[in-house]
């Protein structure tokens, strides 16, 4: 029987025994982190046996870490990233580099998911920030996480072992962002959280001005920083926290306010003094003159300063009796020296009314005083409304006269048409309302009210009139004796229609004509020469006989003109 055949050739399973044999404990994959013993350091080389056949050689600077010196010798052992197992020197590729990244990658994943805080060294610089080792993973640190403030000098952070706060981290990208500024909230706020449970409101502590704003100081209490707001600086008006302190400056406070939520603390230096407004009502009485300094001016008034901490306000409308609608920077000035009078006090709201016109002459007392009612007064029409003339007067005062004190007979909107901006008018005193601050004025009274004249006409009446105008359309005429006129249509001229032309009169003659209508109400009288007429032969017709009896109408009227006229000789001989 033939003995069976031995195959010479080695197998998979072969290969992999001898492999497993030749790295004894310390089996190696390629691209994995192994152990392996420092044999010797020669020149800028670290010879490292990794189990593997021959040996590997890692550049010494690999075991430089920033900030630390580098310390390897014989005999150590170290982990290294196996890159190939043997080059086409037959020896093993090794990096110690990629060695501590992947181990440092492993222990910040871990880090990152429990929040914990990771040790670093800023090593570089890079646009926008910095770079930081973390023990082998290279990080990313942003300008903006480097402090709580901006550093102008990094120099003394850089190469420095110290805590960071992982932002975030991809590994297939290779991106780590840390941030130093998040360890330093964290801890100033253990801190602060430590010194607010020592302090409590009302107490006075001493403190250093840290810095200035518009809006007021932060205070350095010892490690924790207060507001003084410019408002609790001093019990007077302080325009700028500048004006009264200085960067550095030791100061005592008293902690107004503290939030428990914000931690926030609140200061004041005015609550270490009396407040000023204590028994301010015995001091400034309703009704007294005191004299107080301008210290701001504003479209609604001025705040003036009686002393340090009580600030009264002048509102517009009590700074002057005449000038009205203008802005008070035009009446006062900032650190003017004035009189004021005490209007109102109400301390707690702490806020004194003044008044400044008080103190001066009231212009309305004044002309009430001077020009009673019925006086007759003179002026320069200052404006013209829809409701009546404003006629400037003695004192710089105002008087208004309204559309139905204008004119007796004329509507007050014909009537203002008479009249423009700058006329001179005279006017009765009608009423002055001091209170109120209004003089009431009447053009139509400076003359006789014409209502009173025509009490005595009488419809039917025969009147003479005096012709004032000749018009087209008629005469314009006055009652002789009285300041009545009133106008004579043509139509009523003459009972004669060619007798009705006006320009048979002239300006100045007299003329009979008979009173046709009274209106007392519109203090109007109409009047009519051919009414007249008319009358007087109706009443010679009645007197001497009609024409029936063969007298002629001419011989009839003749015959009471006769009459008429011999009646009035002898009652002028007489």
């Amino acid at each position: 029987m033939a003995k069976s055949a031995v195959s010479l050739t080695p197998t998979r399973e072969d290969f992999e025994a001898l492999l497993a044999e030749s790295y004894g404990d310390n089996p190696a994959t390629e691209g994995s982190v192994v152990k392996g013993k420092v044999v010797s350091v020669e020149n800028d080389f670290v010879i490292i046996d990794v189990g593997l056949k021959t040996e590997g050689r890692v550049a010494l600077k690999e075991f430089s870490q920033p900030g630390k010196d580098i310390k390897i010798a014989p005999g150590d052992t170290v982990e290294v990233y196996l890159e190939r197992i043997e080059n086409a020197m037959g020896e093993a590729v090794l990096s110690r580099d990629k060695a501590r990244r992947e181990e440092a990658w492993t222990r910040l994943e871990q880090n990152h998911g429990k929040n914990e805080r990771v040790d670093g060294v800023i090593f570089g610089r890079v646009k926008g920030g910095f770079t930081v080792d973390l023990g082998g993973a290279v990080a990313f640190l942003p300008g903006s996480q480097v402090d709580i403030r901006p550093i102008r000098d990094v120099g003394p952070l850089m190469h420095v072992s110290q805590p960071f706060q992982i932002l975030k981290m991809d590994r297939r990208r290779g991106n780590i962002v840390v941030s130093r500024r998040a360890i330093m909230e964290e801890t100033r706020a253990e801190q602060r959280s430590e010194l607010v449970q020592n302090l409590a409101e009302g107490q006075i502590v001493d403190g250093v001005v840290k810095n200035i704003t518009d809006y007021g100081a932060f205070v350095d209490l010892g490690g924790i920083d207060g507001l003084l707001h410019v408002t609790d600086i001093a019990w007077k008006r302080v325009n700028h926290p500048n004006d009264v302190l200085t960067v550095g400056q030791h100061v005592k406070v008293q902690i107004v306010r503290i939030n428990p939520e914000t931690q926030r603390i609140s200061l004041g230096m005015k609550q270490l003094d009396k407040d000023p407004w204590d028994g301010v009502g015995a001091k400034y009485p309703l009704g007294a003159q005191v004299k107080g300094r301008v210290t701001n001016i504003t479209d609604y008034g001025a705040f003036v300063e009686l002393e340090d901490g009580i600030e009264g306000l002048v509102h517009v409308s009590e700074m002057s009796w005449t000038k009205k609608n203008v802005h008070p920077g035009k009446i006062l000035s900032t650190s003017e020296e004035i009189t004021v009078q005490v209007l109102e006090v109400d301390p707690s709201k702490r806020r004194i009314s003044l008044g400044l016109k008080q103190t001066q002459n009231n212009p309305w007392e004044a002309f009430k005083a001077k020009y009673p009612v019925g006086t007759a007064v003179e002026g320069e029409i200052k404006n013209i409304t829809e409701f009546g003339l404003f006629v400037g007067l003695d004192g710089d005062v105002d008087g208004m006269v309204h559309l139905s004190d204008i004119d007796w007979k004329k509507s007050g909107e014909e009537a203002i048409k008479d009249y423009k901006k700058g006329d001179r008018v005279k006017a009765a005193v009608l009423d002055v309302d001091v209170e109120k601050e209004r003089i009431s004025l009447g053009i139509k009274q400076m003359a006789n009210d014409p209502k009173e004249q025509i009490a005595g006409i009488k419809k039917g009446d025969a009147v003479t009139c005096e012709v004032l105008a000749v018009q087209d359309g008629g005469l314009e005429v006055k009652i002789v004796g009285t300041d009545v006129t009133t106008f004579i249509k043509r139509a009523d001229l003459a009972r004669d229609r060619s007798e009705q032309r006006p320009e048979r009169f002239a300006v100045g003659e007299k003329v009979d004509a008979r009173v046709s209508q009274v209106d007392p109400k519109s203090r109007k009288v109409t009047v009519s020469i051919k009414a007249l007429e008319i009358a007087e032969e109706k009443a010679a017709v009645a007197q001497y006989g009609s024409s029936d009896s063969g007298a002629s109408l001419g011989d009839i009227l003749g015959a009471a003109l006769n009459k008429a006229k011999k009646e009035a000789e002898a009652k002028s001989s007489e």
